[in-house]
């Protein structure tokens, strides 16, 4: 990043961890976003994030706004803020996915970016076909962004140009068809909307699986992670950006997005109270029943392991069979494998391996620092700012403290979230190679 600083996101549901969406029932989630999505503008938070989950109850939710559709809405409410949708390539064909995001592009004048994921849930809902296995989702992932990239990139620089009249004139000579012929798909094109403001939306990729990391070395701006020690940070930012300058790409991408969930306390006892309360309510049988499904499910079984020991060998999966989530399953197997007992991994479990610290706003300012000079985080969540106390800890406290130390910009860059995030030009940034 030029002149390096973090950036940051929120989620737009306002909720601490970037995959919950829980809904209160004295508000609709469009009052919480449309709060969330002033606060964070006027705080100069680069992006408001769009999760999502396409089955009912998954996570202990009821599920997810359809992203695109609440972040184009946000569009219009906001002028700067960068909007993120989460959409997977399982279920979707990459033209529609090209004219989607190309539109939000166009209508958020130049602030979309796609998280993309491959889904580990909902195929119930697409069809009677199981869910392809990893290796098949990430194969139909990269074919999927071989041709939405394509199709961005099929109007050529002055194809669309403004007339002496002040009437835009099309040249259709530099407009020209992808012919893909592919594994998965077979798409003429060329794109049927304008240039893009942002020429592409950004592309963040979420997935940590030795699969995921070779889709986000590929192709990725940015990676969403979950890391949660520095230790763990430095090895996975040496691997993907390793294997991304072996692919070509400039120094510096992707840019690590990390989780971050924080507690709070105005002073370190109250944040170390608050870890222990919470801790003391978890329900650690029905806490066996989460590790497992962190562990992959199936026929993983914790009934019978003892909560202060560490969980036996033969309980652990083979990671290589694993159908689902692979990427957590390694975080879980590794804890595991270190010697974290089944009351340990219980209470990792509750974060689902995400990076959690608590304290006071300086100190989490100091956690972030650590991991910002390192050279392993360039995007960091925040959350809760729908709630007073919670959004004065974050913007008044961590984000205040952060912009004393010169980790954090005070206004935005520019007009594009791309401008934003300091990413290099797209011509530098762009990578279609071929698997």
């Amino acid at each position: 990043m030029n002149a390096r600083t973090l950036a940051t996101v929120t989620a737009a549901g306002g909720h601490p961890g970037p995959y919950e969406l829980a809904l209160d029932p004295t508000k609709s989630t469009v009052d919480t976003a449309r709060l969330v999505a002033g606060r964070a503008e006027a705080a100069r938070i680069d992006a408001l994030f769009v999760p999502d989950l396409l089955t009912f109850g998954a996570q202990g939710t009821i599920g997810a706004q359809e992203p695109l559709v609440y972040v184009a809405a946000l569009s219009q409410l906001t002028s700067r803020i960068g909007l993120i949708a989460t959409v997977s390539t399982t279920f979707h064909h990459p033209y529609n996915l090209a004219r989607l995001f190309g539109t939000l592009d166009h209508v958020s004048n130049g602030r979309a970016a796609w998280n993309l994921v491959t889904s580990a849930i909902g195929e119930e809902n697409f069809g009677p076909d199981p869910l392809p296995g990893p290796e098949e989702r990430y194969a139909r992932a990269a074919e999927t962004l071989e041709v939405v990239n394509a199709l961005w990139d099929s109007w050529q620089p002055g194809a669309l140009r403004p007339g002496p009249d002040g009437r835009a004139v099309l040249d259709r000579e530099k407009i020209r068809p992808i012919g893909h012929r592919g594994r998965y798909f077979s798409v003429e094109g060329p794109l049927n909307i304008p240039p893009l403001p942002q020429g592409r939306p950004v592309l963040i990729q979420a997935g940590q699986s030795t699969a995921g990391i070779e889709l986000g070395a590929r192709y990725a701006e940015v990676v969403f992670t979950a890391l949660s020690s520095l230790d763990d940070a430095r090895e996975y930012t040496g691997r993907v950006r390793g294997r991304a300058a072996l692919l070509g790409r400039p120094a510096g991408l992707p840019l690590i997005f990390s989780s971050f969930h924080a507690t709070f306390g105005a002073t370190e006892e109250e944040a170390r109270r608050l870890v222990r309360e919470r801790q003391e309510a978890i329900d650690f049988e029905a806490g066996r029943a989460l590790v497992a499904d962190m562990l992959g499910g199936g026929g993983v079984d914790l009934s019978e392991a003892k909560l202060d020991e560490p969980l036996p060998e033969s309980l652990l999966p083979d990671v290589t069979t694993v159908h689902r989530r692979r990427g957590r399953v390694e975080i879980f197997s590794g804890y595991a494998r270190r010697g974290y007992t089944l009351r340990e991994l219980i209470i990792a479990a509750q974060d689902t391996g995400h990076w959690s610290v608590a304290g006071t706003p300086e100190q989490l300012a100091d956690a972030v620092e650590e991991r910002f000079r390192a050279g392993v985080l360039d995007v960091l969540s925040v959350g809760g700012l729908a709630d007073d106390r919670q959004h004065d800890f974050v913007v008044n406290g961590l984000l205040h403290e952060l912009r004393k130390r010169g980790i954090v910009k005070d206004d935005y860059r520019g007009p594009t979230l791309r401008d934003n995030l300091g990413l290099p030009p797209l011509s530098a940034a762009q990578q279609v190679t071929q698997y």
